[in-house]
């Protein structure tokens, strides 16, 4: 308890000394939105829970009728209700009950093409299931199912199916590609598929110019801009079509208590994506995804930073995400910056990554003050905490001479993590840090880390990495500590296997100040190795 104590005492005299407005004993706020107790029930709007009739216009005229009274509960009662793309209103909170299942249309025709935004850009895409613009004092609330047909829409590779999955989705319609490995769930998306085609708006295009792919262009299934005072509590929303939850340019926005869950298989099927939002609170959810399970995001490349708004004064506390390609992401589309992040509490299972952090060249962006404490991670199947510079293209290999680009605004930038009170049981590597050669990954804190993996600590193009209270149990010890290309790398109190083959590989003549403290280097057979010019005199071991 008071080394716990001591180090929240030093995260908060850190916060305080960047000029950080919060620390973690005064987290963010979200606002709540608060609703007259009128509600409008949608039967009495002509809606019918049989499943087969389309409830669209009866469920909207119910939000426009309570929004023009002054809001209140629009109530979804017990039933199986088959509706088209629900629009939100002003003041009014969507209620949907236990026994209550919103069914999205599987006709696509039901979706209109509009101009909206995709992995932030702006492209042509469907009209999404549930959307708001611009609006103020909004909520979806309840106990009840959300279901936005994700499978209609998605195109899936036969290997990412049982044979009798396979069956049906043959059975279901679609057509399948030259070599029987892919299913399409129509001609338009097996269009843009093979011809490499997008909805990205350019060169004067117009929605004509987009028809011949528009099944391909998957909406997400929740989709809230521009928004202030936005509620999420108790629902499931299952079965996205692209990404489930997109909260994009919003303020004060609250997800409590929300199940969301898609098939493995469903690419792109993202759990939550944070993007350019300020003041949020997510708390007591659970993820179970296709993609990434709790993702911060602020706008892709140059349109992201001429944007100019970072995800920031974020709380994620008491989740669970069980299959995603990561448990809390952010990125790769930060160009608009991210910053004051506090996740606690959360618990991974079955994640690719657990904590991941990924960029590339060209989005730019400052991604700092992210704080992360109490995680606790079981058979995550790829790294546990993960850092990348490159991601979707190729680093140099280990040694390898390559020319070095400037620093530009394009260039991105990750500093200032704290990131304590981490145990992982299953990992391929327990800590992966890869920086570029021209912008290292700086000011890494990591403390009080229990990990057991295949490999240990990895560290490329990295400065000023802090690793105190380190027990790692790896199979794999040659070496259990990976250093590349990194300056003023600390290692304090480092935990590791008796008999570990090699403690140390130092890698490159830019490794220098990298050193062991309250650490038994005796524990390894050989304690250091020098590769590709790294000096002996670039390791302390005290």
């Amino acid at each position: 308890m008071i080394k716990r104590t001591c180090l929240a005492l030093l995260i908060c005299c850190s916060l305080m000394n960047s000029n950080a407005q919060y620390s973690w004993n005064n987290l963010p706020q979200a606002i709540e939105p608060t609703f007259k107790k009128d509600t409008f029930n949608i039967v009495a709007y002509g809606a019918k829970p049989d499943g087969m009739t389309l409830n669209t216009k009866s469920i909207n005229e119910a939000m426009v009728a309570c929004n023009k009274k002054g809001g209140g509960t629009v109530l979804v009662p017990a039933g199986l209700w088959l509706t088209g793309p629900i629009v939100m209103q002003s003041n009014v909170n969507l209620y949907i009950s236990r026994a209550a299942i919103v069914q999205f249309s599987d006709d696509f025709n039901q979706y209109p093409l509009i101009e909206a935004n995709w992995e932030g850009k702006k492209q042509m895409r469907n009209q999404s299931p549930i959307s708001a613009d611009n609006l103020v004092n909004i909520a979806i609330t309840g106990k009840g199912i959300i279901d936005g047909n994700g499978d209609v829409w998605r195109m899936v590779g036969k290997d990412r199916l049982t044979e009798n999955q396979w069956k049906k989705k043959l059975a279901s319609g679609g057509i399948v590609s030259a070599d029987g490995k892919l299913w399409y769930p129509s001609v338009k998306t097996k269009k843009a598929h093979e011809e490499k085609l997008n909805g990205i708006i350019e060169n004067g295009k117009t929605l004509k110019d987009f028809e011949a792919i528009k099944d391909y262009l998957r909406p997400n299934l929740l989709a809230f801009y521009n928004c202030k005072k936005v509620l999420l509590d108790g629902v499931t929303f299952q079965n996205s079509p692209a990404w489930n939850l997109h909260p994009l340019l919003c303020e004060e926005l609250t997800v409590r208590n929300v199940f969301v869950k898609n098939p493995e298989y469903a690419q792109n099927g993202d759990g939550i994506d944070i993007e350019s939002c300020k003041n949020v609170l997510i708390e007591g959810c659970t993820f179970d995804v296709g993609d990434d399970g709790i993702c911060i995001k602020s706008g892709r490349d140059e349109e992201g930073r001429k944007r100019g708004k970072p995800t920031e004064n974020v709380v994620i506390r008491n989740s669970t995400v069980y299959h995603a390609h990561g448990g809390f992401v952010i990125g790769s589309e930060m160009s608009g910056g991210a910053k004051n992040i506090f996740v606690y509490d959360c618990s991974f299972m079955g994640t690719d990554k657990g904590l991941r952090f990924k960029t590339a060249r060209g989005r730019g962006g400052m991604v700092e003050k992210i704080y992360c404490r109490n995680i606790f991670m079981k058979d995550i199947v790829q790294e546990a905490i993960y850092f990348d510079m490159y991601y979707f293209t190729k680093p140099p290999k280990p040694g390898e001479k390559t020319a070095l680009p400037d620093v530009t605004k394009a260039t991105p930038q990750f500093q200032d993590f704290y990131i304590e009170n981490i145990v992982c049981n299953g990992a391929e590597k327990g800590v992966f840090i890869r920086g570029l050669p021209e912008m290292s990954i700086k000011n890494i804190n990591l403390n009080n880390l229990v990990l057991k993996t295949t490999k240990g600590i990895e560290i490329i193009e990295a400065e000023n990495i802090n690793l105190m209270n380190i027990q790692v149990n790896v199979v794999k010890t040659n070496p259990v500590v990976y250093v590349e290309s990194s300056s003023k790398v600390s290692f304090d109190k480092l935990k590791f296997n008796n008999n570990a083959d090699l403690l140390l590989n130092a890698n490159g003549e830019r490794t220098k100040n990298i050193k062991f403290i309250n650490t038994d280097a005796t524990k390894a057979t050989t304690k250091t190795t020098f590769t590709n010019g790294a000096a002996e005199s670039s390791v302390e071991i005290k």
